[in-house]
């Protein structure tokens, strides 16, 4: 018989649904792995070890399954800490939107995931806690920010998570670890209750093991939601519909900024196999060019900088976060210690350069520079989805690098997120599929669609997912 943890999201919740499973057998056989495992990977910040009756025999779209929370998505009476010491002990009293709708289906959180400090950087190497490691290879990074909702599904400790992508949060981690996840539409998921990094950039996404279950949990995760006024209005669609539609006739356009300087060779030529996979099953490619790439990591730095500079000031040990004592001090040197003492340096260094390019005398030279820079990215993209329903390229330039390997370089860090940072610019929707192996480690294959083209996505994901036929169980 099949272990537990080896079942993917879809079965497992179909076999509880037909009591073949006991839910509190597949929740214990997570824990039990978790307790084993999580202390060699770091994927868990907070594991929630109780399994709650609610919700049971429900018949829900996620009946019993065991899922994972990126920490910085609120879950109630659940610590979320953001990776942050300033939020070490903030326990929230409601659930965000995105996880009351997981419970409303019957899944159960597992725990919440490590991270990025404030979801900055591309590495999970910036916690404020404890490195996370990659399944694939422990020396090397998960990626980030969302990497240990990335190792956790990887690793078989959940059977799906969320992540937040600001730019390629959850793309990143899944190409580096193997495993599938979404950046949707900006708009389709509710954000009520995810702690803001960069408010116009960021988005919960589903991760998953393969697309099916990503597409599943998309459908549960996504929707208006009134409690935030950026969702999109309308009629939920059913994405599951898309799994078994074919690409023929699909038009592929092939951005040649995506394969450029630093860009792997292993890397590019298991992705070109990704794109001649798509060809052999129905699908036409053309090279095309997006010129205004050349702006994306400066405009989104300056964008994102500046709106967590804004988002963070918040967290001052007074209106919220921990306070360090302040015995004789002014406000002015509390404020100083506190964020001095329980930030760390990449939190440090993008607040700083954040309201530098706010301040008065810079912002127009830099902040709305930066917005313009968007504006062209985006027509860039419009004019590209003229011509083509879908656009392809890698998801990460490079496989997972070392842990340690890009620390003391934050530009070089910073690069990593050439391919991922545009798709946020624009608000468009993308999804990282595995493609492929370099030197043993895992390729993302990026495929991009239009605003609300989430569903072309997933035929070409899953089509090109059963093409490929990839063994994706890292040796745990």
């Amino acid at each position: 018989m099949q272990k537990l943890e080896d079942m993917t999201l879809f079965d497992a919740v179909a076999s509880v649904k037909k009591g073949e499973i006991e839910r509190e057998a597949l929740f214990e056989a997570y824990i039990e792995r978790i307790r084993r495992l999580n202390p060699e990977y770091g994927a868990y910040i907070t594991v929630n070890e109780t399994l709650s009756g609610k919700n049971k025999g429900s018949g829900g779209a996620l009946e019993g399954a065991p899922i994972a929370i990126k920490d910085c998505i609120c879950t109630k009476g659940l610590r979320t800490t953001c990776a942050s010491k300033i939020l070490s002990s903030y326990v929230p009293p409601y659930d965000a939107t995105v996880v009351s709708r997981i419970k409303s289906e019957g899944g159960v959180i597992t725990g919440k995931t490590n991270m990025d400090e404030f979801a900055m950087g591309s590495s999970t190497e910036n916690s404020g806690f404890f490195v996370c490691r990659n399944p694939w290879d422990k020396t090397r990074v998960p990626g980030g920010s969302s990497g240990g909702s990335a190792v956790a599904v990887s690793a078989r400790l959940a059977l799906a998570a969320l992540g937040s992508d600001t730019g390629g949060s959850v793309r990143c981690p899944a190409s580096f670890c193997g495993i599938v996840a979404m950046k949707a539409t900006y708009g389709l998921v509710s954000r009520y209750g995810l702690v803001a990094y960069a408010n116009s950039l960021e988005q919960i996404g589903p991760m998953a093991r393969d697309v099916k279950d990503c597409a599943l949990l998309l459908n549960v995760i996504s929707g208006h939601d009134p409690r935030d006024c950026t969702t999109i209005p309308g009629k939920k669609e059913d994405y599951l519909a898309y799994l078994e539609k074919d690409v023929k006739g699909l038009r592929i356009g092939v951005p040649k900024e995506f394969f450029g300087e630093g860009t792997d060779s292993m890397v590019e030529k298991e992705v070109w196999n990704g794109i001649h996979a798509l060809e052999a099953l129905g699908a036409t490619w053309e090279e095309a060019t997006l010129p205004s790439l050349k702006y994306a990591l400066p405009a989104y730095y300056i964008i994102a900088m500046s709106e967590a500079s804004s988002n963070l000031a918040r967290f001052d040990g007074i209106r919220y976060g921990t306070r360090e004592e302040d015995e004789g001090m002014n406000w002015e040197d509390s404020f100083s210690r506190t964020r001095g003492v329980n930030f760390g340096s990449e939190v440090k260094r993008r607040i700083i350069l954040g309201t530098f390019a706010l301040s008065s005398g810079y912002y127009e030279e830099y902040y709305l520079k930066a917005l313009k820079a968007r504006t062209l990215i985006r027509k860039d993209f419009e004019r590209l989805f003229k011509e083509f329903d879908l656009l392809v390229g890698p998801t990460m330039p490079t496989p997972a690098f070392r842990i340690g390997e890009k620390v003391e370089d934050p530009l070089e860090m910073y690069m990593s997120d050439i391919d991922t940072v545009s798709v946020n610019l624009a608000g468009i929707p993308a999804i990282s599929v595995p493609c492929g192996f370099a030197g043993g480690l895992p390729v993302g294959i990026q495929i991009m669609g239009p605003p609300l083209g989430e569903g072309s996505l997933i035929t070409a994901a899953r089509r090109l997912e059963e093409e490929l036929g990839l063994s994706l169980k890292p040796p745990v």
